[in-house]
Formats: structure tokens, C-alpha cells, sequence
């Protein structure tokens, strides 16, 4: 008798690397299967930008996140930096708007603080953790706390809301629609389409894996791991500053309650896509539909009563847990 032919290790791997990203897509069809069975409005045209609106900014913040996890790192202190950011933006356009400038260009001048505090933020996350020797959960749980309790200092315990002039300006960024499409929609496409790019047509994002499948080896290569590392974190920051700049038009305010559990939604995106939690393993690709999976789950909360839609950060935490037990055997 001939012995049964073996299936070798690279046809296996392949094989789940395709199952792994068909996953998040199939899940996302079927929920939104169920979705429609629950509820007909589920459906609606309306009802489907209004998910992708809401995915907009988790799903940016995403983008950023994958890198860095996939580098082998994590990031705690995103909501809290976007609500700093916020609260820095109002403050900045408001004292400009009272010294007379030009409405537009306070807002445009807004807007490009909100990118360089992401990127300034990112970038002592970043050094913290390459030349302090700082493990990245304890940098970011700090940071987390320091960036709330400073945004929390300059609102006085309240809020601090948008001038009224400046808001309805500002506005459009948020509620404007090109082709029907709202603009946080392509903002959050174009970003995604050039972190996709960033990741698998660049040495940057070769590096980013090489470094999370391992350090040591990539030092051996020559990698300048500490410069990638700082980058990730920076382009993360980036990736903040766009969410929340995209955001700030929304209310027109900033208050100790805003981005209350990014960190949360933009982890669970992540690894609902398939990223590895210890790195070095990862897809854009799915951490997208993963961001729109999530925002799904929450729209059908809303339409139904399955469930409270107080138990939707639970949802989230329980996902996180299951794919993480699900990946304890990966690497």
C-alpha cells in the first residue's frame, strides 16, 4: 500500500491564511443577512451611510492601529488623544476667531493642528517606548489618563464648544456629500486604500512585519527597528488627528467623555481583521471590514431590542477575547 500523500505546511498556511481573510467578509455578509431579516430599514440606503459614516472614524484610527500592532506594540491612549486633540482644536480656533482672522483660515489652521498633535503625540509615544525602554501598554495606560485629565483641566469639568460661526463653516467637512457619498467616507477610503499600499508595496511595511514576527532577527538585517517603531506610532498619531478632525464638526464641541472607548473599538477592528495580537501578521484589507463589522453589530442594536445598546461595548470586549483565544495558537 502507498502511503497517503501529506499536505506540506506551505499549503496549509496558505490555505488558512485565505480562510483567515474570507472570515471578517463572510461574517460581515451575514450579519447584514441578519440585519435585514430583523429589520427591512437595516437595508436602506440611508441607513448604510449612515453605518459607513460612523465606521469613518473608528476605522481610520484602524488603519493606523494595524501597523502597530502588526510591529508588535499597542496603543490605549487613542480616545483620549483624540479628545485632547478636540479640545486643543476648539480652544486654538476660538482664541484666532476673537483676534479677528479670516473664519477659513482659522479652520484650516484648526485642522493642521489637529495633524501635527497626532503627529507630536505619536512621536513621544514612540521614543517613550524605543529609547526610554518602556513597555507600550504601560506608556499608552499613562498617556491615556494624562491626555484626558489635561482635556477635562482646560474644559473646566464641562465642555468647550465651537464658536457659532466657525461651526456652521466647519460643518460641511462632516455632513457635505460628494456623489452621494458622505466626505468622512472618502476621507476614510483614501486612507485605508494609501495605509494598504504603505503596508504591502513598501520596505516600511515589510519592515513593520518583520520587526513583529521578530526583533532580534530584524536588528540582524539591519532593520533600524527603533526609527520603524517610532513611525508606526507616529503614523497612528496621524491617523488620530485626520479621525478627529473629522469628528470635531459633528457636535461642534469637546467634552471628558469624547472618544470614551476608541481604543476599545479600534483594537477589536483590528483583530476581528485578522491581525495578529503579537504582531508580525496582519491585513488592511480586514481590518477595514472588520471596522465596518463592528459598526454593523451596533446599527442592529439600535434597530432591534435584542440586546441593550448599553451591552455594545461588552459586544466589542467579548470579541476582542474570542479572536484572541482563536489566534493563541498562531506563530
Amino acid at each position: 500500500m502507498q502511503p497517503e500523500p501529506v499536505e506540506s505546511p506551505t499549503v496549509s498556511r496558505k490555505w488558512r491564511s485565505v480562510l483567515g481573510g474570507l472570515g471578517p467578509i463572510l461574517g460581515l455578509v451575514a450579519l447584514c443577512i441578519v440585519g435585514t431579516a430583523l429589520n427591512p430599514d437595516f437595508a436602506t440606503v440611508d441607513n448604510l451611510m449612515n453605518v459607513l459614516t460612523r465606521t469613518a472614524f473608528i476605522g481610520i484610527i484602524a488603519v493606523g492601529m494595524t501597523f502597530v500592532i502588526m510591529s508588535g506594540g499597542i496603543d490605549l491612549s487613542v480616545g483620549s488623544m483624540a479628545a485632547l486633540i478636540a479640545g486643543s482644536m476648539i480652544l486654538f480656533m476660538n482664541g484666532l476667531a476673537g483676534g479677528g482672522h479670516a473664519p477659513l483660515l482659522v479652520v484650516a489652521l484648526g485642522m493642521g493642528l489637529a495633524l501635527v498633535l497626532g503627529l507630536a503625540f505619536g512621536c513621544a509615544h514612540g521614543l517613550l517606548i524605543t529609547k526610554g525602554r518602556v513597555e507600550p501598554f504601560i506608556v499608552t495606560l499613562g498617556t491615556l489618563g494624562i491626555f484626558r485629565a489635561f482635556l477635562t483641566w482646560f474644559a473646566d469639568g464641562g465642555a468647550l464648544t465651537l464658536d457659532g460661526a466657525l461651526s456652521d463653516l466647519y460643518s460641511p467637512v462632516y455632513y457635505a456629500s460628494l456623489l452621494g457619498v458622505p466626505i468622512p467616507v472618502w476621507i476614510f477610503a483614501a486612507v485605508a486604500v494609501i495605509g494598504s499600499v504603505l503596508l504591502n508595496r513598501t520596505a516600511f511595511g515589510r519592515h513593520v512585519q518583520a520587526i513583529g514576527s521578530n526583533e532580534q532577527v530584524a536588528r540582524y538585517a539591519a532593520i533600524r527597528v527603533d526609527l520603524v517603531k517610532i513611525l508606526t506610532y507616529m503614523l497612528l498619531g496621524l491617523c488620530v488627528g485626520i479621525a478627529t478632525l473629522l469628528y470635531v464638526p459633528r457636535l461642534g464641541s469637546a467634552s471628558p467623555t469624547t472618544g470614551l472607548l476608541w481604543e476599545l473599538e479600534a483594537i477589536a477592528a483590528v483583530v476581528v481583521g485578522g491581525t495578529a495580537l503579537k504582531g508580525g501578521e496582519g491585513r488592511l484589507v480586514g481590518t477595514v471590514v472588520g471596522a465596518i463589522l463592528l459598526s454593523v453589530i451596533s446599527n442592529i442594536l439600535n434597530l432591534t431590542s435584542i440586546i441593550s445598546v448599553y451591552l455594545n461595548a461588552a459586544v466589542q470586549g467579548g470579541v476582542i477575547i474570542v479572536v484572541a483565544f482563536m489566534q493563541r495558537g498562531r506563530r
